[in-house]
Parts: structure tokens; sequence; C-alpha cells
């Protein structure tokens, strides 16, 4: 529907020049900026999982884990039969959710060595190691009990470089709660903003690798200067947007 509002105030024949995914994109991208509804309703319903993550003592978060997922937090969760709307929706999100979390290291007794997310880093923000025949499950062993700082002998010794210099590189607070918190804001707090940001930049790069992309390509978006010079052009908006047209072939003949 936006869409369709938008060719008919550019053209009279109402044509669609570029697709839906193309006016999605930022405008610092060559798009539009308009709001993909699927991707925002995403952003809302992981909202309403991380709400259930954080307060998990609330009455909605107590009913909802007693009848969904009893065993396991909400990042565990898993379908069933006979959800009802309000868990089916919340379900939808938390896919996306699980693309932002990371935990922050306090005592590190409820953080899971080679499961859980807390590396800050965006390619992964698990151990690239593989565990093999290890033993050692819980982050709080990685830590050295005398001075409560990481035991760097044995990080070293049990992961690659890459990963060992991530994992020395996080502050420890021992004697506190580990903490979970949302990677793609400062202050750890979830924004639906950052996790729409997410869920695009990550549809960004499907789309891109069933284009046969390559992994530099895929791997984190550049940004191309010419779409910023122009939509900070000192002009009417009306001429910004021919010359957006322009840019992208889409003017009639």
């Amino acid at each position: 529907m936006i869409a369709k509002f938008w060719w008919s105030q550019q053209d009279k024949d109402k044509m669609h020049w570029l697709s839906w995914d193309k006016l999605t994109q930022a405008k610092e991208d060559g798009g539009l900026g308009f709001r993909d509804i699927h991707g925002f309703n995403m952003a809302m319903s992981a909202k309403q999982a991380w709400r259930l993550l954080t307060n998990p003592d609330s009455l909605c978060a107590r009913v909802l884990a007693a009848k969904y997922f009893p065993e396991g937090g909400v990042p565990k969760a898993k379908p069933k039969s006979n959800m009802s709307y309000t868990w089916r929706s919340i379900l939808s999100g938390v896919e996306l959710l699980k693309k932002g979390i990371i935990w922050r290291v306090g005592d590190g007794m409820n953080i899971r060595i080679w499961e859980d997310e807390r590396i800050p880093r965006d390619q992964s923000r698990r151990p690239f190691t593989p565990r093999g025949h290890n033993l050692l499950t819980q982050v709080d062993e990685l830590i050295n009990p005398i001075n409560g700082s990481w035991d760097e002998e044995l990080i070293r010794e049990m992961f690659w470089e890459e990963d060992a210099e991530c994992i020395l590189s996080i502050p420890v607070h021992a004697g506190m709660d580990d903490l979970v918190a949302w990677y793609y804001n400062t202050c750890g707090e979830f924004t639906v903003r950052s996790a729409y940001k997410v869920f695009m930049e990550d549809k960004r790069r499907r789309v891109e690798s069933r284009r046969g992309g390559s992994s530099s390509t895929t791997a984190a978006r550049i940004e191309d200067p010419f779409w910023k010079r122009v939509w900070n052009l000192k002009c009417p908006k009306k001429m910004i947007h021919q010359l957006w047209r322009m840019g992208h072939d889409s003017l009639a003949l």
C-alpha cells in the first residue's frame, strides 16, 4: 500500500520502477528509508520477549514460562501445539532477539562457556574455538578465585588466539550477578529502533547471499557517500527525489 501511494504521486501510470526492498533500504544505502512493516512487527515482538527475559519474576513472565518454557529461558523456547496468539506473536521475535543479546560477566556462574553469547564482536558472540573434549562448562571456571580476574594462562591454553584476546578484554565484576544486555545499544538496553536495524541488516545479508555476493560484501555494510551528499543538498525535497530517481534510472523516457 505504501509503495502504491508513493508511485501514484510520482507517475500518472503508477508504474513501480523499483522494488519494495529497495525503497525500504536506508537513505545512505540508496533507498528511501520506508519502514518495512514486517520487520517493525518483528522488532516489537522482540521487545516483548526482552521484557520476559529481563523481568522473569513478573506475573506475565511466570505464567508464560510455566506453560511454554518451564525448563529454560526465553531464548530456548520452542513452538508448541495449541499456542496462544499472544505467545505465538512473542515467539516470532525471539529469533531476532537472539541475534542481539550478550551476557555481561559478573561472577560467571550463570553463563555457559560454549553456548551463551558473551564475546563482544559482530561476527559471532560465541567462541570460534571448537570445544572438543574440554570438560569446563561455566564461565566462572575461567576466573581466578584469588584475585577475581581472568585466568589468562588457562584461557590462552583453551582458546584460539582470536577468542582468547576477546575474552581477556571483557571486564569481570566479581561478586555481582551476570546480566543479559543488548549488544547493539551502548547502554545495553533493548530498543525497537536498533532491533529493526538488526532485522534489516540480516535481511540484506541474506539477499546478497542468494545473489552470490562474496563474503567481503556480505560481512558488513559499506555506506556510499554519494547518497549522503544527495540527501544533504540544500534544495527542495521534490528535486532531491528527482535526483534519487535519476540515480536509479527510474525515470520514464
